[in-house]
């Protein structure tokens, strides 16, 4: 895998990466040149001469979460650095689990012990094999495919930061050279502080990104994703960031477009159609909090949590669309009611399952229309003529109406992106709120009423009441009978 040069040098092999790669097993199967401790710490000799040894020192692993962990160096984390030979350690990365992170070493050198000395420590951090830099040698880091490292006085702390690194085991090659005005060089032990772990993102993406876990086939990686023009592995690059008024500009364009809604709202409201009216007053309160949350600079307002925003957001756009149609096919008030409880409980269900598929849109809107035309039809063959019967309402109201609500899910299926997310949705906010105004149907005509001077005609019983009797006043059998009958 090819590296960024921001993350160390890219991989390649030389010939000398070749010889020193088969002379590997000879080295491993003779004995004279490598020994076990009793600790379990390998001891590894460049050379024939079995007293120069220089340990392979193995780290502990601490799993914290997916792609999370530290590695721990027995006795450390502060290390020693003798003048005479390097330290190296051995960090082991388990196949699939570690390879979707970020290894991240960290060298720090600690100044309180060099007593005055100019001295540098290289480290070379390296897969399948420790690195050893020797005096007269020319085998360089990058030579076997190593990332260099290097601490001194000037600068004590460096960091080397490998996306998806390969899994096996790495080493760490620490030597050092130097010298010193007041103090030789062989007699300084350098004092190194060292600090290995995975990550599953860099710095986790930092003030302009979201590290997520990803899935390709059956392999899982995590990656930065991006926003507000960012670019980079931790989205550190600006070279195409938005600047803070273009971010400023794009809330309060999404947040202030939804003003749109208040003509339908005050439509709705003198039409008393009151149940539609808190519909498009819920859409336009949620759509203006969600975006002014879901921006993705500095600019950010939240006063809920994000989900929550989100849902309602899309569950309030949906049920707009859905009063709106069920309204223009002016049901019965019961069968309304009936609809627009089924519709809610269906429309959160769907967003449920999926919020950003192009059905949730237009499966219910679809659906309404049927009922709207079946409507019509119905109303159109009792009455025997075209209905809506003014042709004023269909030039006036109901095409310019239909035109801006296909142009609205035009624009939001085939033309809105991330790119020219701002202000595409900006125009689809506008356009729903306008083909609400013109479809939103007219105040119905009140029922005739009975007045109470009228008495309806019909057959039935009738009871006979003696009202002399009914108050009590006199005997009714010498009474004669003065009935007073009702029906």
């Amino acid at each position: 895998m090819n590296m960024p040069q921001s993350f160390g040098t890219a991989m390649g092999f030389s010939l000398s990466d070749t010889l020193l790669m088969a002379a590997l097993p000879s080295l491993s199967q003779n004995s004279s040149h490598l020994h076990t401790s009793e600790d379990s710490i390998i001891y590894l000799a460049p050379t024939a001469d079995t007293n120069k040894c220089w340990p392979i020192r193995p780290t502990l692993r601490n799993e914290l979460d997916t792609f999370s962990v530290h590695f721990y160096v027995f006795f450390g984390p502060n290390i020693s650095i003798p003048p005479d030979r390097a330290a190296v350690f051995a960090v082991n990365l388990m196949p699939v689990l570690d390879s979707g992170g970020v290894l991240n070493m960290e060298l720090k050198l600690n100044m309180s012990t060099l007593k005055g000395a100019n001295l540098t420590v290289f480290g070379c951090l390296n897969h399948g094999m420790p690195l050893f830099l020797r005096e007269n040698t020319s085998l360089k880091c990058e030579s076997v495919a190593g990332f260099f490292l290097s601490v001194n006085t000037s600068t004590n702390i460096t960091k080397l930061r490998i996306p998806y690194p390969q899994t096996g085991t790495w080493y760490l090659s620490l030597p050092r050279t130097g010298t010193g005005p007041r103090v030789q060089c062989s007699n300084v032990t350098a004092e190194v502080y060292m600090r290995a772990y995975l990550t599953p993102c860099i710095n986790d993406c930092g003030t302009y990104g979201q590290c997520k876990l990803l899935r390709t086939n059956n392999y899982l990686y995590a990656a930065c994703e991006c926003k507000a023009g960012w670019d980079g592995w931790g989205c550190t690059d600006n070279s195409e960031a938005y600047s803070y008024s273009f971010q400023l500009l794009s809330t309060l364009l999404l947040c202030l477009s939804n003003l749109m809604f208040v003509p339908p709202v005050a439509i709705a409201i003198r039409s008393h159609y009151l149940l539609e009216a808190s519909v498009y007053i819920f859409t336009m309160f949620f759509s203006t909090f969600y975006h002014a949350c879901d921006q993705p600079g500095i600019v950010v307002f939240c006063i809920m949590e994000y989900d929550v925003l989100q849902f309602c957001d899309f569950l309030g756009s949906l049920m707009s669309v859905w009063v709106t149609v069920i309204a223009m096919a002016r049901l019965k008030s019961i069968i309304k009611q009936i609809l627009y409880l089924l519709g809610a409980m269906s429309l959160s269900m769907a967003l449920q399952l999926d919020r950003h598929g192009l059905w949730n849109l237009l499966g219910p809107s679809l659906f309404a229309l049927g009922i709207m035309a079946v409507a019509w039809t119905v109303r159109t063959i009792r009455r025997r003529r075209c209905y809506p019967p003014t042709w004023k309402r269909w030039v006036f109201f109901l095409f310019p109406g239909t035109m801006i609500a296909t142009s609205a899910v035009a624009l939001y299926a085939f033309v809105e992106t991330e790119e020219n997310y701002f202000y595409i949705h900006s125009i689809w906010h506008m356009l729903i709120a306008g083909s609400v105004g013109f479809l939103l149907p007219p105040r119905a005509k009140p029922d005739a009423k009975v007045t109470p001077l009228k008495r309806r005609r019909g057959c039935g019983y009738q009871l006979c009441v003696n009202e002399h009797e009914e108050l009590g006043l006199v005997d009714p059998g010498i009474i004669s009978i003065n009935s007073i009958c009702t029906s």
